[in-house]
């Protein structure tokens, strides 16, 4: 069975797609306590150590993962910390401790050498610059942008890192794979150079209207009919919210739904901000899939609202959405449990990447073996 070994790894979404994969993890890294006891609970047998990355070499991973100097790793993977790249943040990039830990992760990439490896971030990384310059400090009478601060530079920089791998990078609709939720996360997957190949990411099972012969994205109404649970956990509503929220159409909404003659006074001073905001006052479309799992269903300006209930969404409507196995447990507060599963990569989707590397892995062991048997004949031929 292929090793692998995960950072990064939250309530854990990433190691159960892979372990559903066919990997054998060996060692799963997690800083924070409370999602470390979310992994234990659900996996007694799993190698669950708190850590942090920022401490760990070579050394300590084998050591940990109680591999020996000959063994090698086959696959090391992790979702690192995305507040540093969020257009919601301060931007700050890799000199946020954050976006520190995203670098020190290709720093064990290349030390570690494992065959393949698997990295999941926003899609705000694609865009960001080293250094971020504020808007009212840019255009006519500033200096025009360095290169460190061009949109983009980030990205290089985080490429150079990776040195001795063969890298490919995708931003993934998880909708386009049979997710219930229209999250977008870039995944980067890298292949040792010398094993001369290259990943290409699964093609999409799904399309938003059912084009190309492909399945029509699965909408949140369609999940919902499969959610049988005796209770749901979820925060509440404050009562003028709540009073908002009930005026909100059922089966999906949202400010521009609420009437002409309390919308101004519902919305405050966003009324007048620029933007969409279509997540105030959001009742999620039954006939649509959910949009991303937020680490809170009921910030002001991604409101998560039942389709249905005068209520944000549940624990337990959380964990279907990103489809973790039936009966999981997230450990901490109904704060900490949302902030798990909101920052989780969705589990099929990381199942179905898993299932690719892992071909990916088979075919590079064939052809290795093909080698060899060559090399046999060749010199078996030439020794006459």
């Amino acid at each position: 069975m292929a090793i692998a070994v995960s950072f990064f790894s939250g309530a854990g979404g990433l190691d159960t797609g892979i372990h559903q994969a066919g990997f054998d993890i060996r060692l799963t890294v997690e800083i924070e306590d409370t999602f470390c006891e979310t992994l234990r609970l659900n996996y007694p047998e799993l190698n669950v150590v708190k850590g942090d990355i920022m401490k760990y070499d070579r050394q300590r991973v084998y050591m940990e993962a109680n591999l020996s100097e000959d063994q090698e790793i086959d696959f090391m993977f992790g979702g690192s910390p995305c507040q540093s790249f969020s257009t919601a943040g301060k931007r700050q990039a890799f000199s946020d401790p954050r976006g520190q830990a995203m670098i020190k992760f290709a720093e064990l990439v290349r030390e570690v050498k494992p065959k393949v490896f698997l990295l999941e971030n926003v899609r705000g990384l694609l865009s960001a610059a080293l250094k971020h310059r504020p808007i009212n400090q840019r255009g006519e009478g500033f200096p025009p942008l360095e290169p460190e601060e061009m949109p983009g530079s980030a990205l290089k920089y985080l490429l150079k890192q990776f040195r001795g791998y063969n890298v490919n990078f995708k931003l993934i609709n998880a909708a386009d794979y049979g997710v219930p939720q229209t999250r977008e996360r870039v995944f980067f997957v890298g292949v040792r150079n010398d094993l001369n190949a290259k990943f290409e990411f699964p093609e999409s099972t799904h399309d938003e209207h059912g084009r190309d012969g492909k399945k029509k994205w699965v909408t949140f109404g369609e999940l919902l009919k499969s959610i049988n649970v005796e209770k749901h956990n979820y925060v509440e509503y404050s009562p003028d919210r709540l009073e908002y929220m009930k005026l909100i159409p059922r089966g999906g909404g949202n400010w521009r739904d609420l009437p002409k003659d309390v919308v101004k006074q519902a919305m405050g001073g966003a009324y007048q901000s620029g933007g969409g905001k279509v997540g105030f006052f959001r009742r999620i479309w039954l006939d649509k899939p959910a949009p991303t799992m937020l680490t809170s269903p009921m910030q002001k300006s991604t409101n998560l609202g039942h389709p249905l209930e005068d209520r944000p969404l549940s624990i337990e409507e959380y964990l279907a959405v990103q489809e973790f196995p039936s009966g999981y447990k997230v450990a901490g507060s109904l704060t900490q449990q949302y902030v798990q599963i909101g920052n989780a990569v969705p589990v099929r989707l990381a199942r179905i990447l898993g299932e690719a590397v892992l071909d990916l892995l088979h075919k590079i062991e064939v052809n290795q073996q093909i080698n060899i048997s060559v090399s046999e004949v060749a010199a078996t031929v030439a020794n006459g």
